[in-house]
This record gives structure tokens, sequence and C-alpha cells, in this order.
């Protein structure tokens, strides 16, 4: 079964605020079965315009990935996200 990803392209506005939604989002990734494989760090977008960073979360398969984002916990805590940065979310099944 392959495996889920969730990205994140995110251009954080209030850098002080988001720093506790990424403390909150972490041992909810982690009950899901989630590990951050990029999270921030260095990038370039050569065909795209660019935000502040990028994060990439494996999770077992794509269903625990989309079960993971669309949990009340998560979502609670994406409210801290919403609220200090704009972001681009995206679920997407990977290869066998």
């Amino acid at each position: 079964m392959p495996k889920g990803y969730m990205i994140g392209h995110i251009t954080v506005q209030n850098p002080d605020e988001y720093a506790e939604y990424v403390r909150a989002d972490t041992p909810i990734v982690e009950r899901f079965g989630g590990r951050f494989l990029v999270r921030g760090g260095q990038c370039e977008t050569p065909e795209t315009p660019v935000k502040d960073r990028h994060v990439v979360i494996e999770f077992p398969d794509y269903e625990t990935a989309r079960e993971f984002y669309y949990s009340d916990d998560y979502q609670k805590v994406a409210e801290i996200r919403k609220a200090n940065a704009v972001s681009d979310i995206v679920i997407v099944e990977g290869t066998e």
C-alpha cells in the first residue's frame, strides 16, 4: 500500500504565534503515525512564487493522511496556522 503525504507551502506572517502551531501539531502528527521528512530548511522555487517554508509529512497511507488532516484535534491546531500564515496544503498518495 502506498504511503500518504501532506505537503505544505507556507508563508509565515506572525512567527511568534506560528511557533505555537509548530509545537502543537507535532504530537498529533506522531499519533497518526506521521513523520516529518521536510520541515523548513533551505529551498529554491525556480517555477513557482516563493513561500517561506515547505513541509512534507509522511503517513502510513493516503487514508491516514486524510484522517490526520480532518481530525478534530488537527483542525483546532490548524486554526493557529491559518491565523498566522498563508498556506497551500496538499494531501497526496505516494507510489508503491
